[in-house]
């Protein structure tokens, strides 16, 4: 398991993502490792529409969706604190959890390093838990990172 090669670190661009980057980053550094940072975009769902109504690219704007979320990676890694980091940068569509935990197989990642956002109760429930789902399913360790405590 020591040292980790790979470390797939999934963001959502959120504040505590962020954070979970930080963390993964500093891991990667100690480490030499190489730094997968992740996103994953949901599929544009596709509403059938009546006759008359005006058209829209769906694949045009998906594609837009999925290189708008590249060019924040990019601006992710250029905020890294450690510059000679190895980072790999990796856009999907799908379901979150699942592509995270698929690519952490395909990539014999050592280590998953991802935020958890703190809901709990009838929002978890609601909305369901990426990380939760990351952490029953990953074929590897897995390193929820909590968001910084307000005081």
């Amino acid at each position: 398991m020591l040292p980790f090669k790979k470390i797939i670190c999934p963001t959502d661009f959120s504040e505590p993502s962020y954070e979970a980057i930080k963390t993964a980053g500093e891991i990667a550094y100690h480490f030499g490792s190489e730094l997968c940072l992740l996103n994953v975009v949901s599929p544009v769902p596709v509403i059938p529409m009546g006759e008359g109504a005006g058209a829209f690219n769906i694949s045009l704007y998906q594609q837009e969706l999925e290189s708008s979320s590249k060019r924040a990676l990019e601006e992710v890694v250029n905020h890294l604190e450690w510059k000679q980091l190895r980072a790999r940068l990796i856009v999907l569509r799908g379901n979150a959890a699942d592509e995270i935990v698929r690519t952490a197989q395909e990539e014999n990642a050592d280590l998953i390093v991802i935020a958890t956002h703190g809901k709990t109760g009838w929002r978890r429930f609601i909305f369901g838990s990426v990380a939760e789902k990351v952490v029953r399913l990953a074929p590897c360790p897995v390193l929820t990172v909590q968001p910084p405590h307000e005081e």
